[in-house]
């Protein structure tokens, strides 16, 4: 029985000593400040405690469908056109419409193998149509688009991680928000430049290469003028967003549809022309360089256009058939370096658009740090002397059970790297108050074992087996309300249920096990008879 009593020592000091290690790992010094700096190294502090910035973000998942659509356009002129019934036109007839394509001027005579093409090219995704004066309609099924933009919100917030994860940012919170139907929540511990947080998340960084028709125009309408007054549905007017004083102000019609795009860019680097300016220069997947090289060849002479963000950066001449790399010029440093990272991160699928945006300060994290520790520190003091004072000696017991908790959730939070928020010292504070109702359930039934005449040893091992099924009915419920708060809750939530948990397992080990384990302890030594000290 002794030896069973000193493996059971050995081995909540054994787990004690892991936990701490959990809380400071190996700290690098012996002073102090070396220990202050193991723990916050362990610990990572949230949004709320060592300020940072807080955004919602909703992402304009219509454009996605657009962009899909575009492309489709493109590939189903060149079916009909590869298949020997070329159309007049293909195009997207309504911009509120995106997910609907029109196809206009096919053979009358070869209707049959045009809906036969279509229905077996594009029936997955489109709903096909027939029309007067020999068109044709495909309008995108709803379950495409729904799964179109469900896989837009999933890749902004991938690339969104991806960028603030090149930035550097330690522990950032970007998720789903759940309060909202296609929006992100962003949280950035410890940064408070939110310009440069505005240029690195919102821009699209959506770079295209497209064929100029005409241009440059001083106004949009002397642009549409050019073309009979109406631009057509395959063209588009774009402004001039370089930095060319003369081309200020000034616009460009390009072909719609880019000859390259978005994910056809492999890399791209800040770098200097041969004048020291600073530019990016770029290189094209294997795919896109073949298809560049193969337009390149066929229109030289004719005008490309570099477009980042719907807005034209330069307007050169082809001289020469061009594969997979090309520069962009007339950058400041900061946007090439922007620009840079952005293409090597992915382009957004869509934009972007703030629906909320704060900064908290160091100086209220520092206040909310000093308030949460100090609430914590008075909250279990004054729960510590009341266990002295009404249970005496029993409460000794049940003292050195919380400081093990406490212990013991802390070191979880350390081994898992877990972020500390406000509403997590909530949790701790929160589980410290379980850890006493779970002892005083404990010592209550010993009172009472003791009052109906058994002797101290029989009340103890009575007094845990009565109170065990109540302690693990309270701790289960509260468990499973916790895990409700994680699953649908935000970041700061999800923080509080998470502490809350670890916390009420440490708990149920803590107060009964270990809290059993000094009780016999404490009676071994005792004589035959001697009375318990539990108040």
């Amino acid at each position: 029985m002794r030896n069973k009593s000193i493996g059971t020592t050995v081995l909540i000091l054994a787990i004690l000593l892991v936990f701490v290690y959990g809380i400071f790992g190996i700290p690098k010094g012996i002073g102090l400040n070396a220990w202050k700096t193991a723990l916050t190294d362990r610990i990572h502090l949230g949004l709320d405690l060592k300020g940072g910035i807080h955004l919602v973000l909703q992402v304009m998942v219509e454009e996605a469908v657009g962009a899909e659509t575009d492309n489709a356009v493109a590939r189903v002129q060149a079916d009909l056109q590869q298949g020997g019934f070329a159309a007049h036109s293909v195009l997207k007839p309504d911009p509120k419409q995106p997910e609907v394509i029109q196809i206009q001027g096919t053979p009358p005579d070869r209707s049959s193998d045009v809906r036969s093409l279509l229905d077996s090219r594009y029936g997955n995704q489109y709903t096909v149509s027939s029309g007067i004066n020999n068109t044709w309609t495909l309008t995108m099924n709803q379950t495409e688009v729904q799964t179109i933009e469900q896989h837009a919100l999933q890749q902004a917030i991938d690339t969104i991680g991806t960028r603030i994860d090149a930035l550097g940012v330690t522990e950032p919170t970007i998720q789903e928000y759940n309060l909202g139907t296609n929006q992100i929540l962003v949280e950035l511990p410890g940064v408070d430049d939110l310009s440069r947080v505005h240029d690195i998340i919102q821009s699209t960084a959506r770079l295209e290469i497209h064929l100029v028709v005409g241009g440059p125009f001083a106004t949009e309408q002397a642009a549409a003028q050019s073309l009979g007054g109406t631009v057509p549905p395959d063209n588009v007017v774009m402004a001039y967003g370089g930095t060319e004083p003369e081309l200020m102000g000034q616009y460009y019609i390009l072909q719609r549809i880019p000859v390259v795009a978005g994910d056809d860019f492999r890399d791209a680097q800040p770098s200097v022309d041969e004048n020291g300016r600073p530019d990016a220069t770029f290189i094209l997947t294997r795919n896109a360089g073949d298809r560049f090289y193969q337009f390149t060849s066929t229109n030289i002479g004719k005008s490309l256009a570099v477009v980042l963000d719907n807005r034209v950066q330069e307007a050169a001449n082809i001289q020469q058939a061009i594969r997979d790399q090309g520069r962009i010029t007339g950058l400041g440093k900061e946007k090439a370096q922007n620009l840079s990272l952005m293409l090597r991160t992915g382009a957004l699928p869509a934009s972007i658009h703030y629906l909320q945006e704060s900064v908290v300060g160091p100086s209220l994290g520092a206040d909310s740090i000093r308030e949460g520790v100090l609430a914590s520190v008075i909250g279990m003091l004054a729960v510590m002397i009341f266990m002295l004072v009404y249970y005496h000696g029993a409460g000794i017991n049940a003292d050195l059970a919380l400081i093990l908790n406490l212990v013991i959730l802390l070191g979880f939070m350390g081994f898992s790297k877990a972020t500390l928020t406000l509403p997590g010292i909530a949790g701790v504070i929160l589980t410290i108050g379980m850890g006493v109702d779970s002892n005083v359930l404990i010592f209550e039934r010993i009172r009472e074992e003791l009052r109906a005449g058994k002797v101290p040893a029989a009340a103890v091992d009575q007094g845990f087996a009565h109170a065990w099924v109540t302690i693990l009915d309270t701790h289960v419920t509260t468990i499973v309300s916790a895990l409700i708060l994680f699953l649908f809750g935000t970041g700061p939530v999800k923080g509080f249920a998470i502490t809350l948990s670890f916390g009420l397992f440490a708990n149920l080990f803590t107060a009964v096990f270990v809290s059993r384990h000094i009780f016999d302890s404490i009676l071994r030594r005792k004589q035959r008879g001697e009375a318990l000290s539990i108040g």
